[in-house]
């Protein structure tokens, strides 16, 4: 047990001081089968300490260099919203997730998961590219266009060749779409994502909103794909809304 730990922190200082990682070099390096290095490494994707490739390389992920969040009120705002995830979760059959937005990426502070044989697993600690998720995507329409461009809009001398590997910025052409897609999840209340972090699941994500009507984080609903246009047809978004509702009596006061 403490091997696979130290193997898997191991993993995580290669990534780290060397940024690209390839499995066979993995497994040599720390002297343990290509399988039980594929098996660590794939954790660490799962868990946002890694990315991979389309060459198979894999690279430092969202959650490697993820600093704290403030912590006094995310503790808070977890505790409050967790009965409402949990009545959720039981009414619409699917796993409930609670994210923040910290800068571009998306942070999961804990899932009341389904009780079902087919469904999503427990996405608590995760943190993914919050333009790829459902509650990332909906935080992210709640900001102004300068607020996006500092974040998303690559500078014009800045070219495809000059970019770091992770560099979320896009070109003029291509922000301008993203930011109507925003607008659009905006008006509709919600947010998707279908497929966009991982295969076979979707997702959909509202935002949740202090007394002051600050957007304070999302409650996302995470359903298999087999399952999504089910719920894209039905009630789910409602239920969603509605839970959101009520959640927000209790955090009405709570100031990030």
């Amino acid at each position: 047990m403490l091997e696979s730990v130290d193997n898997a922190l191991r993993l995580l200082q290669m990534l780290r001081d060397v940024g690209g990682l390839r499995l066979k070099d993995a497994a040599e390096e720390l002297g343990i089968a290509p399988s039980t290095a594929h098996r660590l490494l794939a954790m660490l994707v799962y868990r946002g300490f890694a990315v991979q490739d389309e060459k198979r390389m894999y690279h430092p992920g969202s959650a490697m260099g993820a600093g704290p969040a403030q912590r006094g009120w995310t503790r808070e705002f977890n505790d409050l919203c967790r009965p409402h995830m949990e009545a959720l979760a039981i009414l619409c059959g699917e796993t409930v997730n609670l994210v923040i937005r910290v800068g571009t990426q998306a942070r999961f502070l804990s899932s009341a998961e389904s009780t079902g044989m087919l469904r999503v697993g427990d996405r608590q600690g995760q943190v993914l590219d919050a333009e790829l998720t459902a509650g990332g995507r909906i935080l992210l329409a709640e900001l102004p266009r300068e607020t996006l461009e500092q974040l998303y809009l690559r500078p014009a001398d800045l070219a495809d060749d000059d970019r770091e590997w992770g560099d979320r910025r896009l070109s003029p052409d291509d922000f301008e779409r993203f930011r109507r897609e925003l607008s659009a999840a905006r008006a509709v209340g919600f947010a998707l994502n279908v497929q966009q972090t991982e295969e076979g699941v979707a997702a959909f994500g509202v935002a949740i909103r202090n007394r002051a009507r600050t957007a304070v984080g999302a409650l996302t609903v995470a359903v298999p794909i087999t399952r999504f246009r089910q719920h894209s047809q039905g009630p789910l978004v409602s239920q969603i809304k509605n839970a959101i509702r009520e959640l927000e009596v209790d955090i009405e006061d709570l100031e990030p």
